[in-house]
């Protein structure tokens, strides 16, 4: 998985070091005090769902396809807000069904930012350090959240130290944490509004992915297309690069959609 990340994962150094650091302490302690929580938090197209289903493809076998990996996406599962109680209901028995049969399960959550308010605390009793819950041992298990939400801010806040002449590179965790703090924990569009799974401090790892610069979507220009079997031509890395929009509006610094268009623009251009 490291070696992974460091081939695969373009532009996010402090990710590679979060995920890292989490799995390692909770995979090499064969007790651990609660199941590992990590939080990602950026813009589209930075990487999140990227590295949780690379995440997911190193530690169980079959990947995303694995009977013990479960997805959940407010859009498809939970839609209805009227409906929050029986969804709260559903998603407390899935997971418990589930660690049931597999303690060493993991858990996706997408899209945290258009979960309803409240629904996710459901789930609090599986993130905390308690021995047994609904008769089920729970300790072992992994939870990721994905959102877009605190993408703004971390935009916002990679753009100020570029401005101060600080390179990307030399932005620290804690540069950022009180920023995605603040837009995911108090914003009442996000899933984690006035969440007890905030105020428990159940995450943890929060994971910030910074937006990427030019030289970053020329790096995925060519790992896909080395992907698909073609051939790595810098007109083609360049033109494809460039077609991308990025802001802010004059200096053209960071990529607006992220790596997430490239795969698709490659044909316009091959």
């Amino acid at each position: 998985l490291e070696c992974d990340l460091a081939v695969s994962l373009v532009g996010q150094p402090l990710v590679r070091q979060q995920v890292m650091k989490g799995l390692r302490e909770f995979l090499g302690n064969r007790n651990p005090v609660k199941p590992l929580v990590m939080s990602f938090h950026g813009s589209t197209g930075t990487g999140k769902t990227y590295v949780s289903s690379m995440l997911v493809r190193h530690l169980f076998q079959g990947g995303l396809q694995s009977p013990y990996v479960h997805q959940f996406s407010p859009v498809v599962h939970f839609p209805h807000a009227e409906h929050i109680e029986q969804y709260k209901e559903n998603l407390k028995h899935w997971i418990q069904g589930n660690l049931t049969t597999c303690g060493r399960s993991a858990f996706l959550f997408d899209e945290m930012d258009k979960m309803h308010p409240g629904l996710i605390d459901v789930i609090m009793p599986f993130l905390g350090p308690s021995w047994v819950v609904y008769g089920t041992n729970y300790r072992k298990a992994i939870f990721i959240f994905v959102s877009n939400a605190g993408g703004e801010q971390i935009n916002e806040m990679t753009l100020d130290l570029w401005r101060a002449h600080r390179d990307r590179e030399e932005i620290s965790l804690q540069d950022m944490e009180s920023a995605i703090s603040k837009a995911v924990f108090e914003n009442p569009q996000s899933g984690f509004w006035k969440s007890g799974i905030i105020n428990e401090h159940l995450i943890d790892f929060v994971v910030p992915f910074l937006p990427l610069k030019h030289h970053h979507i020329k790096q995925c220009v060519i790992n896909e297309l080395v992907q698909q079997g073609l051939e790595v031509r810098q007109g083609v890395v360049q033109e494809v690069a460039d077609s991308i929009p990025y802001f802010p509006e004059e200096e053209k610094i960071f990529s607006s959609t992220g790596c997430k268009t490239v795969a698709s623009r490659i044909s316009f251009f091959f």
